[in-house]
């Protein structure tokens, strides 16, 4: 369903017919690619709910078409002045055509993005982190113990043991977060 509302917030003629589009993981947080897009492009996408561009050389062009790794739109986020859209997506692969997972390189990754949503897939009961979900008084028993073994560390100098132990502190804060919903 086309957003006559959205599109009348956006500044297509600033450009040239175009505004920029930044996608954006938003799992990770990461900056996949930036391209930019017509009117007849954030119509389709808001259409079929998955990424689409305006190429100089290709004209209207759905993300993944020809490749599979196609976006599918979480959420569309004007700026302030209407000329460009964040677009928070989410990727079912590469957004480069080099192959790489973003089309700025090796850019560090958002750890604790990446962190919570593999927490977010655990069933509670399955596994270690299964096993957390299910259970909240283990969950509280978790985040005493793994404080107190910082504090430990750090009050002893012990600096690669207590990096070790801030790494356990978060996980187990981030399964407490997920328990609590």
């Amino acid at each position: 369903m086309i957003d006559n509302a959205f599109l009348q917030q956006l500044d297509f003629d600033k450009s040239g017919g175009t505004v920029t589009v930044v996608a954006q993981d938003a799992t990770t947080g990461r900056v996949l690619m930036v391209a930019g897009a017509d009117r007849t492009a954030i119509e389709k996408t808001l259409e079929t709910g998955e990424m689409h561009y305006t190429s100089r050389t290709r004209g209207l062009w759905h993300k993944g078409e020809t490749s599979g790794n196609v976006q599918k739109v979480v959420s569309l986020h004007p700026d302030c002045d209407g000329d460009s859209v964040l677009a928070r997506v989410l990727p079912a692969g590469p957004a480069c055509h080099s192959g790489e997972a973003t089309c700025f390189g090796d850019v560090a990754a958002d750890v604790l993005g990446e962190l919570d949503s593999i927490i977010a897939t655990r069933t509670p009961g399955d596994g270690y982190t299964g096993k957390l979900l299910a259970d909240k008084n283990l969950r509280l028993k978790k985040i005493g113990e793994e404080a107190a073994e910082l504090i430990s560390a750090l009050a002893t100098g012990q600096t690669e043991s207590a990096t070790e132990e801030v790494a356990d502190l978060v996980f187990h804060a981030l399964v407490a977060l997920h328990g609590e919903g």
